[in-house]
């Protein structure tokens, strides 16, 4: 969905939870309920490559091809899709059998209001922001910006003293700061508004990951059964927000847009959140975090072929140093 979309696909990482990707996609407390069959990493994190890679690309087409600009719009629809979405699989598969037991056994009204809500506030703050900056910057720059979610994650944590400073993660805050201020500064089109916004869509989702650390550590859940609790909350909040941000217009626009593409969208990125169930457990966290890193180098690459984006040496610098600094942050559990 969005950066993620949703697209974002969370992965483990030992005491704080950090995306794989930037724009998607969709809220991952910690672990996983009830696997299903696994699939090999051969098979399965290539599709989770393509389908992440796809979410991002097409939102991005949506908004700067087709000139639908209207990302409070589309959020919420990717939300209801994937409420309803979860609710059929529920139906007809195992693959949210952990919305009964397990963690949903858990999920009551008292955990739903002080846990659930706050994380889903969180959750759709991130969405909306991260997908009103691809108004204004390139999914390469997007990207490269996202890098810094480590390192606030690492600030957040300190703050909220649920993690204690080192020399290592002083020096992972130092090199990927420094990266991505390179990267920045090498940007040929830069927007300072577009910046401000995916600034704080990184500090909603640090702070999002950082919640469900501290509020639902005792509650496991993938990917498709977190949507399933957090999907309806987000879409119910995009739906307050939206006459205040975007009024009637997306409405009008939407039928000219046709439904082919909004279900075609909606569903890619369902599709996502789907593999991100298989993807758990397919291969080691470092096997995991390679394929996230060359995912994002695939989204550059295709920024510059697809798109006509401009990038400069000093970005592939400064991207470089912030992608050691990510792996060895990943690589080490935060630690």
């Amino acid at each position: 969905m969005a950066d993620r979309t949703m697209q974002e696909v969370n992965i483990s990482l030992s005491n704080v939870s950090v995306p794989a990707t930037p724009i998607t996609p969709l809220p991952t407390p910690i672990t996983t309920s009830p696997a299903p069959r696994k699939l090999s990493a051969a098979v399965i994190i290539p599709i989770w490559i393509f389908l992440s890679s796809s979410v991002i690309t097409y939102n991005n087409y949506i908004y700067n091809t087709l000139h639908f600009k209207y990302p409070v719009f589309l959020v919420t629809w990717h939300l209801l899709f994937a409420s309803l979405g979860t609710r059929v699989l529920k139906r007809t598969t195992k693959l949210v059998d952990g919305a009964d037991g397990g963690a949903g056994s858990l999920v009551t009204k008292e955990v739903w209001i002080r846990k659930i809500l706050p994380v889903g506030a969180l959750f759709s703050g991130s969405l909306v922001l991260s997908n009103t900056a691809y108004l204004y910057l390139s999914v390469a720059f997007i990207q490269m910006l996202k890098a810094f979610t480590p390192v606030a994650i690492l600030l957040i944590s300190f703050i909220w003293r649920i993690q204690e400073p080192s020399k290592r993660l002083a020096l992972i805050v130092l090199m990927i700061s420094c990266g991505v201020s390179l990267a920045s500064y090498g940007e040929l089109e830069f927007n300072s508004i577009g910046f401000i916004i995916q600034a704080l869509a990184v500090a909603f989702e640090a702070s999002r990951l950082v919640m469900i650390q501290m509020l639902l550590h005792n509650i496991k859940m993938d990917p498709l059964v977190s949507l399933h609790y957090y999907a309806p909350v987000c879409a119910f909040l995009n739906l307050l927000l939206l006459p205040f941000t975007e009024g009637l217009a997306p409405f009008y626009n939407a039928l000219e847009l046709g439904p082919m593409i909004l279900l075609s969208n909606a569903a890619v990125a369902f599709l996502l959140n789907v593999a991100a169930v298989f993807l758990v457990g397919a291969g080691s966290g470092l096997i995991l975090t390679l394929a996230g890193v060359f995912k994002d180098i695939l989204l550059i690459v295709g920024s510059v072929v697809i798109f006509g984006t401009i990038i400069t040496p000093l970005q592939i610098v400064g991207y470089g140093i912030a992608l050691v600094g990510l792996v060895i942050f990943k690589t080490t559990g935060g630690k």
